[in-house]
């Protein structure tokens, strides 16, 4: 097991990562003509997606690794840089094509069902989140530590399921101001753990740092 505020530092940093508040802009334009029952199952469907992609990483995440001969620590690296740009993509709250592209905000306008593409993947369960899921489990070969990591990833999905259930009261309350503020806020915690993870990744790769 890590040490306990490991753990909380995994749980912040993929809730920001996953950061279903910059997210409430784009759910509320693409349910306008839905019903309050219809927009609940799209959130509770889209929230049910983030849980099952996360847990899928933090299980299949180093036996793909190993299956395709790519060390922790070289994972460690890549992935640290993928969530430093969309760290500093939300630091000036603009959106990052890491999470969708233009051309995929385009499609999800024709889509009937938007809770699982592209509302919880790629927008809410990304390249990030699952990167950050798969190098933290892969911090332990523990029954116990790899429990705990499926925990926090419940705990985020849960989260992101009352702040979607909410959004359309909690957008009008924050607006797009009070958006942009928490996801620049946000941006700059995840600036910090991706630098952590970068030089984690790099002592190991160039031992002379050390």
């Amino acid at each position: 097991m890590l040490h306990w505020a490991d753990y909380i530092k995994f749980f912040v940093a993929l809730a920001v990562i996953v950061n279903p508040v910059s997210a409430l802009p784009l759910f509320v334009s693409m349910t306008a003509n839905n019903s309050k029952a219809e927009k609940q199952q799209i959130a509770r469907v889209a929230s049910i997606s983030v849980a099952v992609v996360l847990l899928l990483a933090s299980l299949l995440g180093q036996p793909i690794l190993e299956l395709f001969g790519i060390t922790i620590a070289s994972f460690k690296v890549g992935g640290a840089i993928l969530i430093l740009l969309m760290a500093i993509a939300m630091m000036h709250a603009a959106p990052t094509r890491q999470r969708q592209t233009p051309e995929e905000a385009r499609e999800a306008l024709d889509k009937e069902n938007i809770a699982v593409v592209p509302l919880a993947i790629p927008l809410l369960a990304g390249p990030g989140a699952i990167s950050t899921t798969i190098v933290y489990a892969t911090e332990r070969a523990s029954a116990v530590h790899l429990g705990l990591i499926m925990l926090c990833c419940l705990l985020v999905a849960f989260g992101t399921w009352l702040i979607l259930r909410l959004a359309t009261p909690v957008s009008t309350w924050l607006g797009e101001t009070g958006v942009n503020i928490a996801t620049r806020l946000m941006g700059l915690l995840l600036a910090a753990v991706a630098v952590e993870i970068f030089t984690s990744g790099l002592v190991v790769l160039l031992p002379g740092l050390k």
